[in-house]
């Protein structure tokens, strides 16, 4: 019997989880000490180190949030999720795949050092830097503008609105980001850009600096979980072949170098981003109990203290523990 849903079924109301959940984000919000913000992008370094907030949206309808949930925040490398995506349905797979490599890196999220040392033919997956700027690179369009517009068309598409790009963080992460130009640069040598290095940069600081709520990211995360169909209205928003490999880089690639123990402990397909935003799809799964989103949910985290693999440190620990105790893992 799984703790915390002993008395669960289907009549349960909504505030009886939300009593659970907003004791969890209390007891971990105490966590945001153990971490610290993102220094290398200087507006990020404004963040609250001890905002913790989180939006969970099931298939059922139930919806919860609790704690800073209300905070916009850019969804930086979660972002490499959405132009992996719309890439797929640009190009096709095949295309894409040809191109970059859904294989874990096990290095840091802005190494180039695998690239050089093991001569790679193309990236090891569209998730890391080097690879999401390759991708970012085969995107259609003339300008960083034509480019993104796409990806807005299918975020409308998902929320209902038009999101927008936080100008100031795109500004500090275009003026500060050495290491994504350095490479830039390095892809372009080795041949794997398909398009201008600078338009490309320009795309992809412009894409991580697309802000965003716990509430965006949960919605996107039922959408995925539901293999690419809106639950609320039955329209397949994303090819479901498209959604299932995108869900599987998640869950293998998804958390940086932490990807492999995240799968192990927590086992749900979910991306993160260094201003402390994660995404998650628990996809609809079998069990003998009668527990909360067996239909399967999306989750929005916002944490902007980091660990040193760059993952909000109180948003993993509180994802963990909700998996635990609902048996969200896939496995």
């Amino acid at each position: 019997m799984v703790q915390g849903v002993a008395n669960w079924n289907t009549e349960q109301t909504e505030e009886w989880l939300q009593s659970y959940v907003e004791d969890w984000v209390s007891f971990y919000q105490k966590h945001t000490s153990d971490g610290k913000v993102a220094s290398y992008i200087p507006v990020l370094q404004e963040a609250d180190p001890d905002d913790l907030g989180i939006s969970i949206i099931g298939k059922n309808g139930i919806s919860i949030r609790a704690g800073d949930s209300d905070i916009p925040f850019t969804i930086q490398s979660i972002s490499k999720v959405l132009s992996f995506i719309v890439a797929c349905m640009e190009r096709g797979v095949s295309y894409m795949l040809d191109r970059v490599d859904v294989e874990p890196a096990g290095e840091a999220f802005n190494s180039i050092m695998h690239l050089e040392m093991k001569q790679l033919k193309k990236p090891f997956n569209p998730l890391i830097n080097a690879g999401a700027i390759t991708v970012t690179s085969i995107l259609e369009g003339r300008t960083s503008d034509e480019r993104l517009r796409p990806m807005f068309d299918l975020l409308e598409k998902m929320l209902g609105y038009r999101p927008k790009i936080n100008v100031d963080v795109y500004e500090s992460e275009r003026d500060s980001s050495m290491r994504n130009r350095a490479i830039g640069y390095y892809l372009l040598e080795i041949g794997f850009l398909e398009s201008d290095l600078n338009i490309t940069l320009e795309t992809y600081f412009k894409q991580c600096s697309i802000e965003a709520t716990v509430d965006d990211l949960a919605r996107i995360g039922l959408i995925l979980a539901n293999d690419g169909v809106n639950p609320d209205t039955d329209e397949e928003i994303i090819p479901r072949q498209v959604a299932r490999i995108a869900k599987a880089l998640m869950l293998t690639c998804g958390m940086y170098d932490a990807s492999g123990k995240f799968a192990t402990y927590v086992g749900i397909p979910a991306k993160s981003g260094v201003s402390g935003g994660i995404i998650a799809a628990a996809p609809p799964r079998v069990r003998d109990e009668d527990l909360p989103f067996l239909e399967g949910c999306g989750i929005g985290v916002y944490g902007p203290a980091l660990d040193d693999r760059g993952n909000s440190i109180a948003g993993i620990r509180l994802l963990r523990h909700i998996a635990k105790q609902w048996d969200l893992s896939i496995f």
